[in-house]
């Protein structure tokens, strides 16, 4: 017999736990709900709910049209609830591109000139590659929740304290 697949949203999610087997400490555990952090969420704010070394997943509430954002390492986003249309630019002024080894996305105070290289449109489970050097903007209708991975950055949000449970 088959155990049925529930899949969350923001607005019907279980909490959950930590199960702990053998004699390992709950302590020693932290562990977030994405579409939890995601219900409490401002629009458009990045926050960290995993993190190795630089390497960082931030979730983000997705509601209507993003600021525009530029990174200079590639980044992927996947959708966890939501359809999401991301479009992208190349910028003409490239001092709007951070440099490779700089960390995370950049906001751009408003949509950079360059030639419009299109756009991708993903729903649930659908993952795009945010293309190094790319200027992207994210247009959601509705309400959605996007998975960014990425490197900690300037628009990375860390709110461990809030966030975790043990």
């Amino acid at each position: 017999m088959s155990t049925p697949t529930y899949f969350a949203s923001i607005e019907h999610y279980v909490k959950g736990g930590v199960e702990i087997t053998g004699t390992e400490d709950p302590k020693h555990y932290a562990f977030s709900n994405l579409f939890e952090v995601a219900a409490h969420g401002v629009p458009w704010e990045r926050v960290v709910v995993a993190k190795n070394l630089e390497y960082v997943i931030e979730v983000v509430r997705a509601e209507g049209t993003s600021p525009w954002y530029v990174c200079g390492h590639d980044e992927t986003v996947l959708v966890m609830q939501g359809r999401v249309e991301t479009h992208f630019v190349e910028p003409a002024d490239a001092a709007l591109v951070p440099a490779p080894d700089a960390g995370g996305a950049v906001r751009l105070a408003s949509e950079p000139g360059g030639t419009r290289m299109g756009c991708v449109r993903a729903g649930h489970g659908h993952m795009t590659l945010l293309p190094a050097g790319a200027a992207y903007q994210f247009r959601v209708p509705g309400l959605g929740v996007l998975l960014v991975q990425s490197v900690l950055g300037p628009e990375s949000v860390e709110k461990w304290a809030q966030i975790c449970q043990h």
